[in-house]
């Protein structure tokens, strides 16, 4: 079946998308409301898209005003394929908003899943409750770019966890372990490597640059300049997004339906 643009979400000319937890019954919380009625002021009849965040959605118009905004279902349930290979980017935290800046980035790119590192050299720690809340916090700034940029699956965000734990991850999934950014390095991005981790402002130690074994990781290169740790993130991002984009429209895809009654929460919780 040939790559068809059409079963995305960027293809259903709305003026605004939201996250349901039923495209079945499309509702909206007090959340949707607000952003739909209050924050964009869309009239009661204006196009919006509901998404479920793991592949499906749903041409949707607006109905009601303010805290009685629903959502009438305008068109069928489409299903959005899931391209192939699936992508990990791994980071460690940064100061500010910049951790918040890259993971709305990798989503709107479209990656599949998005690993906070535990590194020796990273200057910001989160553990315990206040890594919870933050995780979470980047959940959230993941849905929302989601909607904005009309994507079709939510990225899972991890973490904090080790290099060896992402190793781990990997394996019980049948992939080899994540490769690493280092500047000079002989390699470069490709989808032979489609977990692929960038080090903090120091760099990686020499023990996190070896795998499992003690066999060192496959090391990419970004580019002569050093990048911060944000840019790198995204721009090893936008590498593998747009090889993975080209291959799956050279090759054809097939679309990946989501099982009868998964929500949105439901998924998150196996992030």
């Amino acid at each position: 079946m040939a790559f068809d643009e059409g079963r995305w979400p960027a293809s259903a000319g709305a003026s605004a998308a939201v996250l349901v937890d039923d495209l079945g019954e499309p509702a909206l919380g007090p959340d949707g409301q607000h952003h739909l009625a209050r924050v964009l002021r869309l009239a009661p009849g204006s196009p919006v898209v509901a998404l479920d965040g793991r592949g499906g959605w749903r041409r949707c118009r607006l109905a009601g005003e303010g805290s009685r905004a629903g959502l009438e279902p305008d068109g069928p349930m489409v299903w959005a394929p899931r391209l192939h290979p699936e992508l990990t980017v791994g980071l460690p935290p940064v100061k500010g908003e910049r951790t918040e800046w890259a993971v709305q980035k990798l989503t709107e790119l479209g990656v599949d899943r998005i690993v906070l590192l535990r590194t020796q050299r990273g200057v910001v720690r989160v553990e315990g409750q206040r890594a919870e809340r933050y995780v979470a916090r980047l959940r959230r700034v993941a849905e929302a770019a989601l909607c904005q940029s009309r994507g079709a699956w939510l990225p899972a965000v991890l973490g904090p966890m080790s290099l060896a734990e992402l190793d781990e991850l990997l394996g019980a999934e049948g992939q080899g372990p994540a490769a690493v950014c280092v500047p000079g390095a002989a390699g470069v991005p490709s989808l032979a490597e489609p977990a692929v981790l960038v080090g903090p402002e120091g760099g990686f130690v020499v023990e996190e640059l070896l795998g499992p074994r003690g066999q060192p990781r496959a090391a990419l290169d970004l580019g002569p300049t050093i990048l911060r740790v944000e840019t790198a993130a995204v721009a090893v991002a936008s590498r593998l997004c747009g090889l993975r984009f080209e291959a799956e429209k050279e090759r054809g895809v097939t679309g990946a339906v989501p099982p009868p009654g998964l929500r949105l929460r439901d998924a998150c919780a196996g992030h």
